[in-house]
């Protein structure tokens, strides 16, 4: 791999933004607007409740809001465009009337990044890694958003079958390089591509924690990195299915991911990694002398 040397990055252009962050990730509050999400699915279907969820999230210090409208759990099946629109596009309309709302869309279809973008967002969250869909290189070059660019082995019919890799941190970071440089080719900034190993898309508990372990070892392809660890199948392997316990679990890689300079979580419960967070770092670095900070 390149040089392990290289520190990372602490910004991330979006459309019309620039994300930074310094000693703690930034947090990207999850709204599944979706019947069939593995944690939550159902809990946000109508518009207006997603819309108080998502500024409730605001409120307990999320940085970002991932809106998505396709459930992409193991073994789902796909939506149809015209539903997946009807899902978020109301959603996204309304959290962008919020100032300093920063939103992201969870979508592989081209159609749907375009009009959630015109709608208000700023990033394009894929998880084929913008390959699934011919159309979505072209949308994020021109309409200048910012991209994540994730990993996984198949897809979600399939993924959980019976992935295999060499070695999966290496398999890993070399297609993600491929991903960076085939997008930069096109046009499209490197300050604007973020980069997702993609935990629990086509990979094993083993694969899984073994990508959380040496999660620094893609700092080196010089993009901020994502990781949507929270309520995984492989965090609920050692908790057991109670969601509070899920979240523990949740809270304890998060932290992990933060001492390994992860640039963004994506999470369900964003109240409590706050507000660990800021009583890690009163620990670490000294009581902010009666100030009220991020962190």
């Amino acid at each position: 791999m390149d040089d392990m040397l290289d520190k990372p990055v602490k910004t991330w252009a979006t459309r019309t933004r620039r994300l930074s962050w310094d000693r703690l990730p930034l947090l990207m509050g999850i709204i599944n607007v979706t019947p069939d999400s593995f944690s939550d699915g159902g809990h946000w279907q109508e518009p207006q409740r997603a819309v108080d969820h998502g500024r409730r999230l605001l409120d307990q210090g999320a940085d970002l809001l991932d809106i998505g409208g396709e459930s992409t759990r193991p073994y789902s099946h796909p939506v149809d465009v015209e539903q997946e629109l009807k899902r978020t596009i109301p959603v996204v309309e309304g959290l962008a009337r919020i100032p300093n709302a920063v939103i992201s869309i969870d979508t592989a279809k081209a159609r749907v990044a375009r009009e959630a973008i015109a709608a208000g967002a700023e990033i394009i969250n894929d998880v084929t890694g913008l390959t699934g869909d011919p159309d979505m290189e072209q949308v994020a070059v021109e309409t200048g958003a910012g991209v994540c660019v994730m990993h996984m082995q198949g897809n979600p019919r399939t993924m959980q079958d019976n992935p295999q890799y060499d070695d999966v941190v290496t398999d890993i970071y070399t297609y993600l390089k491929r991903r960076q440089q085939s997008l930069t080719d096109r046009g499209i900034a490197l300050e604007k591509i973020a980069l997702d190993p993609g935990i629990g898309f086509g990979k094993t508990h083993e694969h899984n924690w073994e990508l959380v372990r040496r999660i620094a070892e893609f700092h080196s392809l010089r993009s901020p990195i994502l990781v949507g660890h929270s309520r995984k199948g492989f965090i609920k392997k050692l908790t057991g299915e109670d969601v509070h316990l899920r979240d523990l679990g949740t809270l304890a890689v998060s932290c992990y991911l933060a001492e390994q300079r992860v640039s963004i979580l994506r999470l369900h419960e964003v109240a409590a990694t706050r507000l660990v967070f800021r009583v890690g770092t009163a620990a670490r670095f000294g009581f902010p002398n009666g100030k009220q900070t991020s962190y």
